[in-house]
């Protein structure tokens, strides 16, 4: 069991290191994503599939660790969580404050990771409305007045000669 224990720890804080990698990377995403670097997006992309294809690894080698302490302890897997895990071992104080302390700095990791990709969130946001604005505001200069001329095939001849068609009608 206790072998069981140091792989969970071990993962864990593996785990933690790669998010923290990844918040780092995110905090940087934020400045690229407020200078519009669409190709400084794509590499930040690119850098950050690496650590999440490591996360998704560490994910399975999680569960399945915790899915073999269940099988020891005889418990239900889909009830055990590692703060259950951690209250079992409440005797045991060097592993049940190892487990904690690496818990707990992998809940705060993951809450820093979720309010920076919050904040990236919103910028890319505003910065899609941004665009549809522009969007909407280029064409329609586009479009013909209310009192626009109609050809026999409903179709309405802008400014410029082309045809487009007016769904209003």
């Amino acid at each position: 069991m206790a072998s069981l224990i140091d792989e969970l720890i071990d993962t864990l804080d593996k785990e933690n290191t790669e998010y923290e990698a990844l918040l780092e990377l995110s905090t940087q995403k934020t400045g690229i994503i407020v200078k519009d670097d669409i190709e400084g997006l794509n590499e930040m992309m690119a850098r950050e599939q690496v650590h999440l294809d490591r996360i998704t690894n560490l994910e399975k080698k999680r569960i399945e660790t915790i899915n073999d302490i269940a099988i020891v302890l005889n418990m239900d897997v889909n009830t055990l969580t590692v703060k259950g895990i951690a209250e079992l071992l409440v005797n045991q104080k060097d592993e049940y404050d190892r487990l904690t302390i690496v818990h707990d700095k992998l809940k705060k990791t993951l809450d820093k990771f979720s309010t920076v990709n919050e904040i990236n969130k919103g910028l890319v946001k505003d910065a899609l409305d941004m665009i549809e604005f522009n969007i909407n505001y280029i064409n329609g200069f586009r479009q013909v007045p209310e009192t626009a001329n109609y050809t026999k095939n409903a179709y309405n001849q802008d400014q410029m000669g082309i045809a487009t068609f007016d769904a209003k009608n």
